[in-house]
This record gives structure tokens, sequence and C-alpha cells, in this order.
């Protein structure tokens, strides 16, 4: 199951992902918002970082206006490795070598073209695993108490 999560920056991609997402037969939880009208993106960061946390939630996808926001909120939750990804590599390669569980889209910095393939890009990397990227991602959270 996917968490999704938008402030009214991201809505209208959010709302084309969920049609992208049964269109790959993949489940999802939308966290919200419901509408374009003003919100704070924390809030539906905090939301769908948890459920991802929580082991609730496989993936989640997050998208505001440059994708950073939500990002810094999601990174503050021990179990979460958030990337903002612009490009399609860069979605691989935040899989492959971090294995990343939140992907964050800027809505108004990315065409929904090339956040659609960063979705598939993103959903379908498997984590290359292996002792040097594990050991690095294990002190992620050692070192920072999170």
């Amino acid at each position: 199951m996917i968490a999704l999560g938008s402030d009214h920056a991201g809505f209208e991609y959010k709302e084309h992902l969920k049609k992208l997402l049964v269109e790959l037969g993949r489940p999802y939880q939308d966290f919200g918002t419901s509408s374009a009208a003003s919100v704070d993106y924390p809030d539906f960061a905090h939301v769908v970082s948890k459920a991802v946390a929580s082991g609730k939630n496989q993936f989640g996808i997050l998208i505001c206006g440059t994708g950073i926001g939500m990002s810094i909120v999601a990174n503050k939750h021990k179990g979460i490795r958030a990337a903002v990804c612009e490009s399609i590599e860069s979605a691989k390669l935040s899989r492959e070598h971090n294995d990343a569980n939140v992907l964050c889209i800027g809505a108004r910095i990315t065409s929904w073209e090339t956040a659609e393939e960063i979705v598939k890009t993103f959903l379908t990397t498997p984590f290359s695993g292996g002792k040097r990227h594990m050991y690095r991602i294990e002190k992620i959270h050692s070192l920072t108490g999170l």
C-alpha cells in the first residue's frame, strides 16, 4: 500500500497520481489534502511518514511545490528515508543506494510527464542491498538518534 499526501500546490498531481496507481495496480491510501485550498504541508508529511514508519504502508509519496518542505518533515521520522527526485535517475538511485521509502516531488518544478516516470521508476526499482549500502543506511539513524 502506498501512502499519498500533498499540500495545495501538489493537489492536482496527487489526483493524477491516484489514477496512475490504479492503472499500475498499486493500492494506495490518500491522506489528503482534499482540495487546492491553502493548507500547511507539515500536516500531510507527518501523517504519511507515520504510516510508512509504522509499516502500515510500504512507500509514501508526498507532493508540494518543490518537494523540499515535505522531505524535510518526512526525514524527521525514524525509519524514513525521503528523497526529493527531479529526475528518473535520482529516483532510481534513491531506491538502489538509499533504500528511500518516501518519494517527494515538486509540482511547481517537475512536469507531470516527468513526475509520472519518476513514480514508476521509484516503485519498481529494488534496493540493491549489500554491505556497503546497508552500513551507510544504518548510520543515518544511529548517528542522529532518529
